[in-house]
């Protein structure tokens, strides 16, 4: 698996490419989202048309990831999943815990407006 890291703002998007299987490339999105987080990007999109499998441990990966950009005070969202992605997490119960899109343009209109509640929100509070 390869990923690229897009930026926007403050939000990254890590386009992803091969399969999410045990082995480095779980290591790879691990680390990937582990940097992301540390350089203070916690609203993450991962681009998933390019990947064409993913197994229990890709799927563990993605709950950490979710998790992690969570409790970092943003969080993660996905789109363009293969039909087959789909139906692992669909099975899983995941569609109903990940925020998922067809398309980019789809989730960046939902970080755009959960960036301006979030601005919002800081004003208020400061």
């Amino acid at each position: 698996m390869t990923s690229n890291i897009r930026h926007i703002a403050d939000l990254a998007i890590v386009d992803l490419n091969g399969r999410i299987v045990l082995g480095q490339e779980t290591a790879l999105l691990r680390n990937t989202i582990r940097d992301l987080i540390g350089c203070g990007k916690t609203n993450i999109l991962l681009n998933m048309r390019e990947v064409p499998y993913i197994d229990s441990s890709g799927i563990g990966e993605l709950i950490s990831a979710f998790v992690a950009a969570q409790r970092a005070g943003g969080t993660l969202k996905l789109f363009g999943l293969t039909r087959r992605v789909r139906e692992v997490l669909q099975i899983v119960k995941l569609l109903t815990v990940l925020e998922i899109f067809e398309s980019e343009e789809a989730a960046l209109a939902t970080f755009t407006r959960g960036e301006s509640r979030a601005i919002e929100l800081t004003a208020r509070a400061g």
